[in-house]
């Protein structure tokens, strides 16, 4: 356990982690880098005598460092971050659907086009027939409650 005492070994060590944060993600090895350097000063000065106080004294700067100055390099850092809309639900209200499979009357589901996919549909009570469009107004479960579109609202669902 001699390699524990040689500065070299610490340094090599310590480019080596602060080479490799560069390829993976999470902001801490670079600190598992800079403690390795951190001992091999203290070897290079004689603070380090013996093999477990170097690596005593690695793993305790490794976690000082890490819980000290990660949140700290993370906020000068930054990163990519984006907020987005995760309620499909709420971004699905109001889109105008093709009705394909009768709706109504009553509680009769019947079927409609929402995203190139066919969903189970009901509405308000009145009958929707294939072939005209609705506007989704909610949805229960996997089954989407909808309204009838007048005709003049109706725009081309085609396209």
């Amino acid at each position: 356990m001699d390699f524990l005492l040689n500065v070299w070994f610490w340094i090599i060590l310590a480019v080596v982690f602060i080479v490799a944060e560069l390829g993976l993600p999470g902001g801490i090895i670079v600190f598992l880098g800079v403690a390795g350097l951190i001992v091999a000063i203290c070897v290079q000065l004689g603070v380090v005598a013996s093999w477990s106080s170097a690596l005593t004294l690695w793993f305790i700067s490794s976690l000082v460092l890490v819980i000290l100055l990660r949140g700290i390099a993370q906020k000068l850092v930054g990163g990519d971050s984006s907020v987005a809309n995760t309620d499909e639900e709420v971004e699905a209200l109001g889109e105008i659907v093709e009705v394909v499979e009768t709706i109504g009357p009553g509680e009769s589901k019947g079927r409609v086009v929402f995203r190139d996919v066919r969903w189970n549909a009901v509405s308000d009570g009145s009958e929707i027939p294939a072939g005209e469009n609705a506007q989704i107004v909610s949805r229960d479960n996997i089954t989407l409650v909808v309204e009838r579109v007048s005709s003049a609202e109706q725009p081309d669902v085609d396209s």
